[in-house]
C-alpha cells in the first residue's frame, strides 16, 4: 500500500472546520492514491485547540508550530489562519519539506505573495508542492462551466461579470473583528470575497486580468471593539475602533484574451448571503454560475433557432459531471462543504503523482497582483492600472 499523507492543520476558526470536513470525508468517498490522516491541529489557545481536535476528528492538538514542523510524521501543512501569518508559516513549512495547502488570498501583500511563490518554486524542484485554496473551482457546476467554455459553447468571450455579494456586515454595530483590520486581513471585501470572483472568472474563461480601473469604499468607519487579539483594547460595548479595510470594491477589467470584465464585491448587499456569480458572454452564447444555486448553471445558446432561445437551467448532478461519480444519484444535491472534499482529492492526487497541484502559489501571486492593482487604481482616482508588478 502507498504511504499515508499525514496532515497538520494550522488554525481553528471557520475555515478550520471547513477544511477538517474535507480531510475527513474525501478518503471515504474517493479512492485516493494516498490516504490523508488528520494527525494534528495547531492553534494558539490550548483549550480551544484541544476542543477543535476532538470535535473535528484530529488525532492530536498542539500549540507549538515549530515542533510540529520538525516532526518526521507530518507530510502536509494546511494553513487556515488569518492572512498576516500565511507567509511565515508557508515558507517555514516548505523549507521543512512539507507540502502546503494555504487558504486564499495567498498573502496580505504582493511582496509576501512573491516570497511565497518563490519558496514554492524552490520546494517544487525538490518534489515538495504548494497549492492555494480557491475552493470554488471545485464546485462541480463551476468546473463544468469551464469545460463548456473550453469546448466553445459561448464562442469568443467578450464580457465577464463577476460578483460576490454578502450582507453580514450591514449592521453598523456589528463588532470589529480581525477581518476588519488591514494589518491582519490585508483588505476587506476585495480580498476576502472579491479574490474568489477574480480567480473563478479566470478559471472558467482561461484568461487572465491584465489591467483594472477600480474604486474602494468603507461605509462604516468605526465599530464596537471586542479585544479579540486583533490589537484593539476593551471588551464588548466598552469602546469603538477604526475599520481599516474596504466595505465595497468595484472595478472594470481587461483580460489578456480581449474580454472586458466588470466586478463587484461587498459584505453590505442586503439580502445576499453568499452570492458569488460569474457570467461569461461570448459571440455564440453565455453561461451563468451562481453559488446560491450551486448544483446548476444557466446556459444560453445563441446558435439555436430564435424560437428556442433563452437561458436554460442545466442541473449538474449527473455521474458524468465533474466529481459527481463518487457521490449520490442524479438530483441528490451537493453542498458548500463538498468543495473542500474535492480540494483534498485534487491536492492529494497531484502529490501522489509528483505533479504541481493547481491553483499554484504562482497563481495565488497573480490574483494578489490584481487585488493590489485595484487598490492602487482606487487611490489614483480609478485610473487604469496594470496588474503586473516588477
Amino acid at each position: 500500500m502507498s504511504a499515508p499523507l499525514r496532515v497538520a492543520m494550522v488554525g481553528t476558526g471557520f475555515m478550520g472546520a471547513a477544511h477538517s470536513q474535507g480531510w475527513r470525508v474525501a478518503p471515504r468517498f474517493f479512492d485516493l492514491a494516498r490516504q490523508p490522516q488528520m494527525t494534528v491541529v495547531v492553534g494558539r489557545d490550548a483549550a480551544k485547540t484541544e476542543a477543535a481536535a476532538a470535535k473535528w476528528g484530529w488525532s492530536e492538538a498542539s500549540t507549538d508550530l515549530n515542533a510540529v514542523l520538525e516532526r518526521d510524521d507530518i507530510d502536509v501543512v494546511d494553513i487556515v489562519t488569518p492572512g498576516d501569518s500565511h507567509c511565515d508559516i508557508a515558507i517555514a513549512a516548505l523549507e521543512a519539506g512539507k507540502h502546503v495547502l494555504c487558504e486564499k488570498p495567498l498573502a496580505n501583500t504582493v511582496e509576501e505573495a512573491r516570497r511565497m511563490a518563490d519558496a514554492a518554486a524552490a520546494a517544487a524542484s525538490r518534489g515538495v508542492f504548494a497549492m492555494v485554496g480557491f475552493t470554488y473551482r471545485r464546485v462541480p457546476a463551476a468546473t463544468f462551466a469551464r469545460e463548456l467554455v473550453r469546448r466553445g459553447a459561448v464562442g469568443e468571450i467578450r464580457q465577464v461579470r463577476g460578483q460576490y455579494l454578502q450582507d453580514w456586515l450591514s449592521d453598523p454595530e456589528a463588532p470589529l473583528t480581525w477581518r476588519l483590520d488591514k494589518s491582519r486581513a490585508g483588505s476587506g471585501s476585495l480580498g476576502d470575497i472579491g479574490a474568489h470572483a477574480i480567480d473563478l472568472s479566470q478559471f472558467i474563461t482561461g484568461q487572465k486580468l491584465t489591467s483594472v480601473s477600480g474604486v474602494l469604499e468603507t461605509f462604516v468607519k468605526e465599530r464596537p471593539t471586542m479585544g479579540e487579539g486583533i490589537g484593539l483594547s476593551g471588551t464588548a460595548g466598552s469602546g469603538r475602533g477604526p475599520v481599516t479595510v474596504d466595505d465595497y470594491a468595484a472595478f472594470h477589467a481587461r483580460f489578456d484574451g480581449g474580454a472586458m470584465g466588470l466586478f463587484e464585491a461587498t459584505r453590505f448587499a442586503m439580502g445576499h448571503k453568499n452570492g458569488l456569480r460569474v457570467e461569461i458572454s461570448g459571440d455564440k452564447g453565455a453561461i451563468l454560475f451562481d453559488l446560491e444555486d450551486l448544483n446548476a448553471i444557466q446556459y444560453y445558446d445563441a446558435t439555436a433557432p430564435s424560437t428556442e432561445q433563452g437561458f436554460r437551467r442545466i442541473l449538474v448532478t449527473e455521474a458524468d459531471h465533474p466529481y459527481l461519480k463518487a457521490w449520490w444519484p442524479a438530483g441528490h444535491m451537493l453542498g458548500y462543504e463538498h468543495g473542500f472534499s474535492h480540494q483534498v482529492v485534487d491536492f492529494t492526487e497531484a502529490i501522489a503523482k509528483g505533479e504541481q497541484p493547481t491553483p499554484s502559489f504562482e497563481d495565488g501571486y497573480q490574483v494578489q497582483c490584481v487585488l493590489d492593482a485595484v487598490e492602487r487604481s482606487s487611490a489614483a482616482g480609478s485610473a487604469w492600472t496594470e496588474t503586473t508588478t516588477a
